[in-house]
């Protein structure tokens, strides 16, 4: 989840500045840049409960200690560092203490490998004197809702308020649940379209190859992606497949008219979130917001308000691909790899939208209802959603290839998705993989996930 963002502050007058917002994303394909976040849950490495805020083996001296010793600067809210920046990345907390890289815009996927890999390192220094590890995975396999602590961060308290209003469901995503996801550029509204289109398409694809949270409370949850059924009952409001982006006509003005009907969360003024949930931002545009009357929003407002919409791709000035679990290094760098290779180069944006292009609202939706429980091995037509895989990592391999941004060694990033066609591959996604070892080495016992799977 995001920190405030810094915007003009600039009124809104009218519908028109928020699609004119969202269309100041176009890039020409030489400026087009990787973003890549990840999440991850700390744990005590004695006991294995997740660190609080505070004291002396706190999320808070983490952050400090890190700012101290690599040069970050920090983002202080009510006196708590609550997240660093540096070099256009920041490193911010989410409600439980889950820890998240925002990586900068980068040209290649070498450059966010590198990057994860230094951030990794980075905070591995620190946690080990603080005997603090951290897993990659989608949902914590050991503590319970009640067990795992809150951030200090005024955007939660409202969300931890609001979100039992809405589904069953989120407080779970936001205590339990990690992801990492992927950030591109468009050329064009039309480049948009096709991209958002194949992108909410394939999502369920990247779901099934990322499963990796088959466990709750220490035992299987009957699940290969938990985190991705959370979102299926956190908040219908704000979540979803969104079937009205492949509406003929669809573009930046509609997915205003869909933000303007997401209720909002809260307006951040002066240092303070200032309690709007449930409330209209159609309302604040009309200066009838009841928590600050006569006021209309500025377009920070909008900015922060693009944030709190949770679908399975989400549109800023770029797309935000969201359907993935965390997971360990190597994944972390596959996901990029894999849209990028996808969405990157035109012809494999083509092909990728022939695979997907015919695809019936019906079929997405089963696609995501159904993925998280069933995996690679859910029928799909005359086959199996790993046919489907195979053929959008077959794809996006040409795409990468067809980059040629080579390393060093002259190796071009291809090498990055080879993780995920072992995957395809095997038909046997990482959840799988674990729920292997609970029923035979670890003798039905979690806690070796910790120390096996740690980063």
């Amino acid at each position: 989840m995001s920190n405030p963002i810094q915007t003009a502050d600039a009124a809104i007058e009218n519908k028109a500045e928020l699609v004119d917002y969202l269309a100041s994303g176009n890039k020409p394909k030489d400026a087009w840049r990787i973003g890549t976040e990840h999440e991850k849950f700390g744990f005590r490495t004695d006991d294995l409960r997740a660190p609080t805020y505070e004291g002396d083996r706190g999320i808070g001296v983490l952050l400090n200690t890190m700012a101290e010793r690599f040069g970050w600067e920090k983002v202080v809210e009510q006196g708590h560092t609550i997240a660093l920046l540096r070099d256009l990345a920041s490193v911010s907390l989410e409600p439980a203490g889950q820890l998240e890289l925002s990586g900068a815009p980068l040209e290649t996927i070498h450059q966010t490998c590198c990057e994860v890999d230094t951030h990794l390192k980075q905070v591995r220094s620190v946690a080990e004197e603080l005997q603090i590890g951290f897993l990659g995975m989608g949902f914590q396999p050991k503590w319970a809702r009640a067990d795992m602590p809150w951030m200090p961060k005024g955007r939660y308290r409202i969300m931890r308020e609001y979100m039992p209003k809405r589904g069953s469901l989120g407080l779970d995503m936001m205590t339990r649940t990690c992801t990492v996801q992927t950030n591109l550029d468009f050329a064009s509204e039309a480049d948009m379209v096709k991209k958002f289109r194949v992108s909410l398409a394939l999502q369920p694809i990247a779901t099934a190859l990322f499963a990796d949270s088959p466990f709750t409370e220490g035992q299987p949850n009957g699940f290969l992606s938990f985190r991705s059924q959370v979102w299926s009952d956190t908040d219908p409001d704000r979540t979803g497949m969104l079937g009205f982006v492949f509406d003929e006509g669809f573009g930046f003005e509609r997915y205003v008219d869909y933000l303007l009907d997401v209720p909002m969360y809260f307006v951040y003024r002066k240092g303070q979130y200032l309690d709007a949930s449930g409330l209209s931002f159609r309302d604040f545009m009309a200066g009838k917001l009841s928590i600050l009357p006569g006021e209309k929003p500025l377009m920070k407002d909008f900015a922060d308000h693009l944030t709190t919409a949770f679908p399975e791709v989400r549109l800023k000035k770029y797309l935000e691909m969201r359907g993935a679990d965390g997971g360990p290094w190597n994944r972390l760098c596959a996901l990029p790899a894999f849209w990028v290779g996808l969405l990157y180069d035109q012809v494999a944006l083509d092909a990728a939208w022939d695979l997907v292009k015919d695809f019936s609202l019906a079929e997405r939706e089963a696609l995501r209802r159904d993925v998280p429980r069933l995996g690679l091995k859910l029928p799909f037509r005359d086959g199996t959603v790993r046919d489907l895989a195979l053929e959008a990592l077959k794809i996006a391999g040409h795409g990468l290839k067809s980059r040629a941004c080579l390393n060093s060694r002259g190796v071009d990033e291809t090498m990055f998705i080879e993780p995920l066609v072992e995957i395809a591959l095997a038909n046997e996604t990482p959840a799988e993989r674990k729920l292997k070892l609970f029923h035979g080495e670890w003798q039905g016992n979690i806690d070796p996930i910790f120390r096996e799977f740690a980063y």
